[in-house]
């Protein structure tokens, strides 16, 4: 059993989720607000920072110029599609959004959007847990390790998993406060 894979494993379910808040959207504008949008591009789900240059002008505006023109109805459709809740203003060249500020009420439904993407990381962060005390106990059944060693290996993953799942609650807590804050 190799412990510094299963806190490997729970370091990337972590980045996951930390870049999974990053497209919450907190009242201004950002690129990685799109980061999870996809198009359906010749029949293929493409993401859209590879079929545009995608730019933040103010604090306020994202600004989406496509590579290829005739694409940019099949972006706006994706961004109305996606759960933004942004409505897309088309000049023939260059999509454009404009960030609103939030109301209380979007507020609400991001945080509650925010603690769905951090129950998700936990569950990611336990099921590691579980395959990695899963093999431990597997070690033990065949006699490559003690019963001590198990017991040793079993309670470091429990306190990765512990570490882990705090700094999910940190990140949730940080980027809560981000969008709660007027």
């Amino acid at each position: 059993m190799n412990v510094s894979k299963t806190e490997q494993d729970m370091r990337k379910a972590i980045e996951a989720t930390a870049g999974n808040f990053a497209t919450i959207r907190t009242g201004r504008a950002s690129t990685s607000l799109l980061d999870r949008i996809n198009v359906e591009y010749y029949g293929q789900p493409t993401p859209l920072k590879t079929l545009a240059t995608i730019t933040t002008p103010d604090a306020s505006t994202v600004i989406i110029q496509p590579y290829d023109p005739s694409s940019i109805r099949l972006i706006e459709k994706a961004i109305l599609e996606s759960d933004l809740g942004l409505p897309p203003g088309n000049d023939g060249k260059a999509i454009r959004l404009n960030i609103p500020p939030l109301t209380a009420e979007r507020r609400k439904d991001l945080v509650k959007v925010l603690r769905n993407l951090a129950e998700e990381g936990r569950v990611a962060v336990r099921n590691i847990r579980r395959h990695a005390i899963d093999e431990v106990r597997k070690e033990e059944k065949d006699a490559k390790i003690s019963e001590d060693e198990s017991r040793r290996l079993q309670d470091e993953v429990q306190k990765l998993t512990d570490k882990s799942i705090q700094q999910i609650e940190k990140l949730f807590e940080a980027k809560e406060k981000e969008i709660t804050t007027v």
